[in-house]
Parts: C-alpha cells; structure tokens; sequence
C-alpha cells in the first residue's frame, strides 16, 4: 500500500476509516480526489467487492478521472465499481426496473430545450400568454416542485404555491405541470430532475427493488457534497439511514464552496449531516496544495465574514508568492485593455502559456469586452459553457432520428424530424394530429393510424412510420455507428448537407462526421458513465444516455492553447496558474439580487471565495467605475468583497482605497454603507448647457463637484460620456454621461 505513503496525516486517516459514517471537509486544492480516489483503491484492497462500492459525483469527467487513478492502483477491479454521476448512475437504475413505473427500459432522456419545447406547446395549446408562461420560468418551477418532492396532484392542494402562482399570473401552472409530466410520460421520456424523482419514489413503492440496492451498495461515497439538493440527499438516506443499518457512507464537500442555490443546491445538507447520522468521524483536509500564501490568506479572510460556516483554517506550506493585483479602471472598456495587457506581460515576463490563464465574471455578458480585445491582439481564447456541439442544428436533427428509432413514442423528437426533410406534413395537420392524441391520451405516434387527418398527410405519416420501423428493424443486426450512419444517409439528411457547399455547410457535414466518429470510439472504449459486473453491449441507447448526461466539463477540450473565459460558477472544480476576477463591483459581484438578504450575500461571499482559490499563482481583480449595462452607463461602487482583504497582500493601481474592517470576530458581517451625497452647492444663475455645447477642454460647472475642466469625450449622441477634472474634489477625475449629468459652459 504504498500510495498510502503519499497522504498526510488526516489524508490517510480518511483514507483508512472504513466504517460508519464519514464526514470530510476538504477546503480548496487540499487533495479531496486524491483522498475519495486511494479509499475506494483501500476499500478494494481490504476485501470489499468492487460491485458493493457505489461512488456518485457531479460530472462524468470526475469519475472518469477517479476510475484511471484507482486503475492504477488496484488494475481492473475498479471496472466493477458503480462511478458514475448521480443522474447516469440513477438512469441506469431506472432501466432495470422502468416497467414499474410505466415506462419502457428504452425511455429518452429530454435534455433542457427539449424540456423547453414540451412546455411552449402545451402553453400554447392552452392559448395562454407565452410571456407570462416563460419556458424558461415554468420549467425552473417544475424543477423546484420535483426537488421538492412535490407531484403534480398534490401540487394545487398546496395552498401557498398556489398563491405564489396567482401573485405571479400564472394561475394555470399547476394545470401545465401535469399535462407535462403525463405527455412525457406518453412520449416515454424523462427530464433530467425525473432521473431523481423517480429513483425516489422507486424506492419508496418498491420496497424489494430499494432492499435489493441496499444489499448491493454496501459503501457509499459522495463528492461534492454541498452541491446536492433535498431530494439527492433523501435517496441517499434511503439506501444507508435506515435501523441497523451500518451507514457506511462517505461525504466530500466544503460548505465554503457551496454555491448553486439558484439550482436547488442546499447548504443545509452538510450543516445538517452530523445531526442526520448518528456517530460521525469528521475530517478536515485544511492543507492547500494548490495557492500561494497570499492567495490562502486573501480567502481565509474573505470567508471569515460568513456567520455560518463550519470553522476551518486553510493554510499552506508554498511561498508567499506575488501579492495580489488590485486594478481600478475607469470604464469595462479600459478593465479589459488593462487585464489583455497584464496577461501578454505575464506571458512574456513569466512564461505563462495561454491555457494556464483564466478570466472569470460574474455574469456571461461581460466576457463581450474581453473578445474584443483578444481578438484586438490575435491572443486565442475560448468561451467556456458556450453553445455545445449537440446544440447545433444538424446534430439535434440525426440525433433526433437516432432516439425516435430507439423510442418511437418521443415526442420532441417525432417533431423535429416528421417534416425534415419536407414530406408535405404541415403544421395544421401536425396540430390536428397532436389534438387528437391528446383527447385519446396517446403518443403522437400511436395517434398517426386513426387520426381524422387530410389524405395527403396521412399517407406521408403512413410512410414516415415505415421508415422508422425500417431503421429499428437494423438495430439487432449492425452496430450502433453503422446504423447511425445509415439513418443519416436513409433519412434524407444527408442530400441537404451535401448540396450546402458555403464554408457553413462544409462545417455542418464536419459536425455529423464527428458526431459519428463519437459513436464509433463510444462503441470501442471502456464503459466512463457507469460501470458494474454484468456490464451490457454497447448500445446506442447507451451513447444516447451518455451524450444526454454530459456537462460543460465534460466537453472541455484540455489540448488546447487558449486563454479561458468562464463565469465563476463555472470555475468550480478548476485550477489556473493566473486568475483575473472581473467586475468587482457593488451589485455585479455581489449581484444586486443577493442585496435582498444576509443568506443569498454569505452565498456570493462563497463565490467570491471559490474564485479567488482557483488561482495557483497570481490573482489579479479589477474594476471599472462605469460599464455600459442593457445599453446604458451605469456607475458602481467598488465591492465590499475588495474591503475584506488586509492592504498588505495587495499590490494596487488605487491610491486609497477603504480600510479592511477592524472586527477579528469570526463571522462578522459588515454591511455596505453608500456614501453619503453632496450638498448642492449655491451657483447663482446656474442653466445647464446642452449635450452639444460640451466640448473637450471647456471649462464647466457641476452643482455638485464645482468647477471642472473637460478632459476628454467619449461615445455619441445620447451615449456622450466626458471625463472632467474638478480640483477641488478629493477624487478629482470624474466619469459623467452628459444627457444627464447638468454641466454649465463657463468658457
């Protein structure tokens, strides 16, 4: 056992306490892989079988790391352990035993604009106001309502969602909650929340199939703890809380880097877990392997300003490193001209590569300013969470052929495709087709027979249907590549990507190719979603459920040289050797939503925390006096977060910026206080002059700042910015839009 040698104390103490219920508190870059990684190689060794371990992370690059690094210690046992997500490893679940819920082993899996589409025509079938009855908010509140445990008909007997419903004008919604579910049920589709919700109440009703797992999964490990929601937490309290049982789970997380609220995620499950289970071994994993000590500082200081938190101090044994880079810019435009410059300065001065460099914000639409300018300086960069590659029309288009000859009753995908290419389906006669199979309460498949519709459209149903029953006849006989590859030919795809020679066209055929190169390497690697010891043949239901499941981190592509614009909730999980944390601004970071309670600021604190630890070392933050936000100037104050910082480990372009708070209490909060406004100052005969008559070294008056000069003018018509010097003012240099800032000509 000689990787146990490579651990630190409380490491190896983790690794080697086997029984009962685990609690390990792993603060940033301090080796949590590692540790899950060595106690599934250490429960192997001990005897355990590897079909008895079940491990559940966030992403399946996580587990896929997880099992190379066991294989490399124990060989190929690992390729019996259950590692995987906790939606693939639940789908997986559900295939077995999709009868008892009435659905068929084969069922879809509706990504979220399939979820979307299902939505808009049903509101729209229920002629009712598609901008009240946003996809996007209806579908976040069903999501809510599952997580919550919260089934359709129990739904309108809940007298205070109702409310919320009619305070919202959306009285219908919970009559649009149940006709989703049922017509995906029809469509024998599941969303991503119902590979939860479903395993549950699985469990709950079938009281075999959830002792079966129980006897099965004898040790349980968890990642990223503090990301699970109610419901993750209720099924994992199924399998191992319950009387006599051994509870042998392990949990992973840092309620410091809990930051997914907005997606259900709940901190209340790593507070609540040494009350939940009875005996728990906690261990904290406070050594940062990853920062320099500046950079460990500046968080600890930072986090400390959160009340509830489970106290910990991250330290590390690295050098001091370079303090941290405090720039102030007076607009976004200049942030990201001074944050282009730094980085082609770390690049020549430190020998950074591009990939070891990453700009994180708070929101996607400030990463606009920053492609600007890298395209400005020919400096490669990528935009992380981008559109995905099975976004793109063409593949959404043979994908939805593939999962239509698997499950002929999916909805969306019957859809997409019954018309494409054209077969003179029109929409009237998909409307008709839809409404009677929603009076018969049947699959817009099963409908096509007997539904009342023209003769012309009728028969195109009639052949389409031939078709796909054509396809699923190949499905026993080729491999899941070659049928593919045959649908698109068969399908008509084909023809119109061919005939399409424009550079876009040529593109879109380069996506199919390697949409099907991807099934082939699918059909030829090792299982990296679920693995286990009656391990079944590739099958495209399998590839479809893998490509279903996939994340952002997934996809990212490590080979190549470019610099990485991410927002920070993207970053989680991620490591650069130069991090540059954008807009730090009063409500940008924090956002102004979180202004509305202490709960939602201790949750941006955590984000801001879980920025700054991505950087190993050197962390630079900026801001900007004015950025143009919904298409206007708007001006912000610094963000408190800067405040928080001792002055010490800064190095900073501001001449004086507020001192850090005196209070040591761990906890303490200090709200931000705006500063107090001018008096207006007594001008006899004062009239503002207009827009036009401001000019570039007018000497102007300002109720407020007194007498200026006009330094220079930026932008046009309404959007004129003018930045005046006023001398008597103890910040001189000021940044006004004209239309409204009130500047009288004086000469």
């Amino acid at each position: 056992m000689g990787y146990l040698d490579e651990l630190n104390d409380v490491q190896k103490a983790a690794v080697t306490t086997i029984d009962g219920p685990i609690l390990v508190i792993a603060g940033p870059g301090s080796g949590k892989t590692r540790v899950l990684t060595y106690r599934i190689a250490y429960l192997l060794e001990q005897g355990v079988s590897p079909w008895n371990i079940l491990s559940l992370t966030f992403t399946n690059k996580a587990a896929r790391e997880m099992k190379e690094r066991i294989e490399n210690v124990v060989g190929d046992k690992v390729k019996n352990v259950w590692a995987g997500t906790f939606h693939s490893i639940f789908a997986r679940i559900l295939r077995y035993h999709a009868d008892k819920l009435g659905y068929p082993k084969d069922f879809v899996i509706y990504d979220a604009q399939d979820s979307k589409n299902v939505i808009k025509a049903i509101v729209s079938e229920m002629s009712l106001d598609p901008k009240i009855y946003a996809p996007n908010a209806i579908a976040a509140r069903i999501s809510s309502a599952k997580t919550n445990l919260i089934a359709p008909s129990k739904y309108e007997l809940h007298a205070d969602l109702m409310e919320e419903d009619r305070a919202a004008r959306r009285p219908y919604f919970y009559q649009i909650y149940k006709q989703y579910m049922a017509r995906n049920h029809r469509s024998g589709a599941m969303d991503f929340d119902d590979l939860l919700y479903f395993l549950y109440w699985l469990f709950r009703k079938e009281k075999e199939v959830l002792l079966e797992y129980r006897n099965k999964f004898k040790y349980v490990l968890v990642d990223e703890f503090q990301d699970t929601n109610f419901l993750q937490y209720s099924i994992l309290k199924q399998l191992v809380h319950y009387e006599k049982s051994p509870a042998n789970i392990c949990v992973v997380g840092d309620d410091a880097q809990s930051i997914y609220a907005f997606r259900g995620a709940t901190i209340d499950n790593i507070f609540g877990y040494e009350k939940d289970f009875k005996n728990v071994k906690t261990f904290k994993l406070e050594q940062n392997y990853r920062s320099t000590n500046y950079i460990v500082q500046a968080a600890n200081e930072i986090i400390s300003y959160n009340s509830r938190q489970i106290k910990k101090d991250i330290w590390t044994d690295k050098m001091e490193g370079n303090k941290i880079k405090l720039i102030k810019t007076s607009s976004d435009a200049e942030e990201a001209k001074r944050v282009v410059d730094t980085i082609l300065e770390q690049k020549n001065r430190n020998h950074l590569k591009n990939s070891e460099i990453a700009i994180l914000y708070r929101t996607n639409a400030q990463s606009r300013v920053f492609e600007e300018y890298f395209r400005r300086y020919d400096i490669a960069y990528r935009i992380y969470g981008g559109l995905s590659f099975y976004q793109r029309k063409e593949v959404k288009d043979l994908v939805a052929y593939l999962k239509l000859t698997i499950n002929p009753k999916d909805g969306e995908a019957f859809r997409r495709v019954v018309n494409y290419p054209k077969r003179g389906i029109g929409k009237s006669s998909l409307d008709k087709l839809a409404k009677y199979a929603n009076e018969q309460e049947l699959s817009l498949w099963e409908a096509i027979d007997n539904a009342p519709l023209p003769a012309r459209a009728k028969d195109a149903l009639l052949k389409f249907k031939v078709l796909i029953k054509g396809f699923q006849k190949k499905m026993d006989t080729i491999q899941p590549s070659d049928l593919a590859r045959f649908i698109f030919n068969a399908s008509g795809l084909r023809p119109i990507l061919i005939a399409d020679n424009t550079p876009e066209g040529v593109g879109r055929i380069d996506n199919i190719n390697s949409l099907l190169d991807g099934i082939k390497a699918y059909e030829e690697e090792d299982s990296v979603v679920v693995v286990q010891e009656d391990e079944e043949a590739k099958t495209l239901t399998g590839w479809l459920q893998n490509i279903s499941l996939l994340t952002d981190a997934d996809k990212e592509n490590e080979s190549s040289d470019v610099v990485t614009l991410m927002s920070v909730h993207a970053a989680k999980g991620l490591e650069f050797k130069s991090v540059f944390v954008t807009g730090m601004e009063e409500k940008l970071f924090p956002s102004f939503m979180s202004m509305e309670s202490k709960e939602s600021m201790d949750e941006e604190r955590r984000l801001f925390y879980v920025a700054v630890t991505r950087a190993e070392q050197y962390l630079t933050l900026t801001y900007a006096e004015s950025r143009y936000k919904f298409g206007q100037m708007t001006y912000n104050a610094p963000s408190r977060f800067l405040e928080e910082i001792s002055s010490d480990i800064l190095e900073s372009n501001v001449v004086e910026r507020p001192t850090r708070p005196t209070s040591t209490v761990q906890g303490a909060f200090k709200p931000y206080l705006p500063k107090k406004k001018l008096p207006k100052r007594r001008i006899p005969n004062f009239k503002p002059s207009s827009v036009e008559e401001i000019k570039k070294g007018a000497t102007v008056m300002h109720e407020f700042f007194g007498k200026g000069k006009v330094l220079q003018i930026d932008g046009t018509n309404d959007k004129k910015v003018a930045t005046v010097y006023f001398k008597d003012m103890e910040k001189p240099e000021r940044r006004l839009m004209l239309r409204f800032a009130k500047l009288q000509v004086l000469s």
